[in-house]
């Protein structure tokens, strides 16, 4: 809701008032007020094409004399409206002062079910067997806008099934109603025009234009905003009903992007990541390569077993002897822009108890200037609001392997970075009292003295600074492996074992309410208050440091009708 009034005006939905910001479209205006306008080709973040007809609704406007400008009143000295002849697609009509629309008359339900008995002329009845069953708009709305019953009793036309649009989509064209949704998302959203209508009439069909196909790494984007189930993900087709699974909300840890994510699993296993919508960040989008990255849970370079030296032990054996090899001689952390607020604060705190120098790891790519950011780790920003860092890391630890070689530094505590491929050889692992914590083996972890598995981001709970410094919150979908505990209590246990100073494992209400304390920038926060769509920090402060790229990429969808959509060639 606007905070200046002057942006809202009165409309009137089925003879209720209410104030709206002006100029919103019709559709967002009425579910804005708690009322259902059904349908399909309308998205709130594309062009609006007025394909499908089903959000046709009685409109009227206040009457006006013709030849003087002014109010038409009746008897009673209200204005009179006057109402169209016929019904009007509210999708297409913006919200102006003193409008009025029926949503719920005998002429609109006659609409809507004329417009879903076209629908489901040619729609084969595979709803027990179709992948969007359970997150369907067309099932959804013919059961409570459908006439209940179909009168069509000549053979359905029959369109191709398991089309491969692109490694990643597949399509089942029968069930295609012709929305272009997906249309228009690669010609609007990511400008990679490839899909189109050929065919006329009932004949119509979803294909590629002669020579291409759907490879984008947005292109998974079309599944998700498709209504029916004409579009489907290679990678999740037919792997588990919808109804069974549990969405957590996440943040996506492929870049420092912070695209915000649902993660949907079932009986601790992830089926899939969607987006998640956040207007702030990524809209309602998000790149192919992040949704794929729920398979490093059961990946087979997992790591699932404390060890020291080789040996398998107890993680309170590893926790012990990391905390011995820490105090017995000159340290030096890698810290790492994957690791969580909360763990970057608990990593410091380690690093004043027991003092050594702290280290980062640049990990820069190129970017797309869209929600792949050049920078490939999701919280490099948090450790300059943290203060474990003061300016942007090099991709090398050069200072640190010279200081091994110098003999000022005893042992290496590593947060998942792998330290060959920063610089430091294996012959200086091997001399150097290295302890590791990480999720995944690599060329470091069998050189450390002692490893400590960790988990995964979808295992725990914490926080991210993103690109933008929005502060954002991801929650724990899954168990954590047998055995592991999250990596703040580990932190925690080593921090008490060095230190003497044992606490209990602390919450993350606990936590913030520390770290709250601690960090100006953070001040009176809480794990709470970050909410669904986080907070935006101020950033300025770190104006002058060369990061790789502007923050931000976000789209704002044209306002005019779409004129190329459901082109045919």
């Amino acid at each position: 809701m606007p905070e200046d009034a002057s942006k809202l005006v009165n409309i009137n939905i089925d003879g209720q008032d209410y104030k709206v910001p002006a100029g919103m479209n019709m559709v967002d205006a009425a579910s804005y007020c708690g009322v259902e306008i059904p349908h399909y080709c309308y998205h709130p973040k594309l062009t609006v094409a007025g394909n499908c007809r089903m959000c046709l609704v009685e409109m009227g406007t206040p009457m006006r004399d013709r030849s003087t400008g002014e109010p038409v009143l009746d008897e009673n000295g209200v204005q009179k409206i006057g109402w169209m002849p016929k019904p009007a697609i509210a999708c297409a009509s913006n919200a102006t002062p003193g409008l009025h629309i029926r949503t719920n008359s005998d002429l609109t339900k006659a609409c809507r079910t004329g417009v879903m008995e076209f629908l489901l002329v040619n729609h084969p009845l595979d709803c027990p067997i179709c992948d969007q069953a359970g997150e369907c708009r067309l099932q959804e709305f013919a059961t409570d806008y459908g006439r209940g019953y179909s009168r069509f009793v000549e053979e359905k036309n029959v369109k191709p099934k398991r089309t491969v649009l692109g490694p990643r989509v597949i399509l089942d064209d029968e069930r295609c109603i012709l929305c272009s949704r997906c249309v228009r998302f690669t010609e609007e959203i990511d400008e990679n025009p490839v899909l189109g209508f050929t065919q006329r009439g009932s004949h119509s069909t979803l294909t590629c234009y002669p020579g291409q196909e759907l490879d984008s790494n947005y292109s998974l984007n079309t599944v998700d905003i498709c209504p029916v189930g004409a579009l489907t993900s290679t990678d999740f087709r037919f792997k588990m009903r919808v109804w069974f699974l549990k969405p957590v909300n996440s943040i996506c840890t492929e870049s420092s992007a912070g695209v915000n994510t649902e993660v949907w699993s079932r009986e601790g296993k992830i089926y899939r990541i969607t987006p998640r919508r956040n207007d702030a960040v990524n809209d309602t989008w998000m790149a192919d390569s992040g949704r794929a990255l729920y398979k490093q849970v059961e990946a087979e370079s997992r790591m699932k077993l404390p060890r020291i030296s080789g040996n398998q032990v107890s993680l309170a054996e590893a926790i012990e002897r990391a905390a011995e090899l820490i105090k017995s001689g000159p340290t030096a952390y890698v810290a790492s822009g994957k690791l969580s607020v909360e763990e970057q604060f608990l990593l410091g705190k380690l690093a004043k108890v027991k003092p050594g120098s702290v280290y980062f790891v640049d990990h820069s790519r190129e970017g797309d200037s869209r929600l792949i950011s050049e920078d490939a780790t999701p919280n490099l920003r948090g450790g300059l609001v943290t203060g474990l860092i003061s300016e942007l890391p090099g991709e090398r630890l050069d200072a640190l392997a010279d200081a091994l070689k110098a003999g000022e530094v005893k042992t290496v505590v590593s947060f998942g970075e792998n330290l060959i491929n920063a610089g430091i050889g294996p012959e200086l692992l091997k001399k150097t009292d290295l302890v590791y914590l990480g999720t995944h083996r690599n060329d470091t972890t069998d050189l450390a003295r002692v490893l400590i598995p960790t988990l995964t981001v979808f295992e725990k709970a914490g926080s991210f600074i993103n690109r933008q410094f929005r502060l954002q919150r991801f929650l724990q979908a899954v168990p954590g492996l047998a055995g592991l505990l999250p990596d703040v209590v580990v932190l925690t246990r080593i921090l008490g074992d060095i230190s003497g100073d044992k606490t209990p494992d602390p919450s993350m209400t606990e936590l913030w309410a520390e770290i709250a304390q601690a960090i100006p920038a953070l001040k009176d926060l809480s794990f709470a208050k970050i909410g669904d769509s986080g907070v935006e920090l101020d950033g300025s402060a770190y104006d002058n440091l060369p990061f790789h790229e502007k923050p931000g990429w976000h789209y704002e969808p044209k306002l005019e009708p779409a004129t190329t959509s459901g082109s045919s060639f």
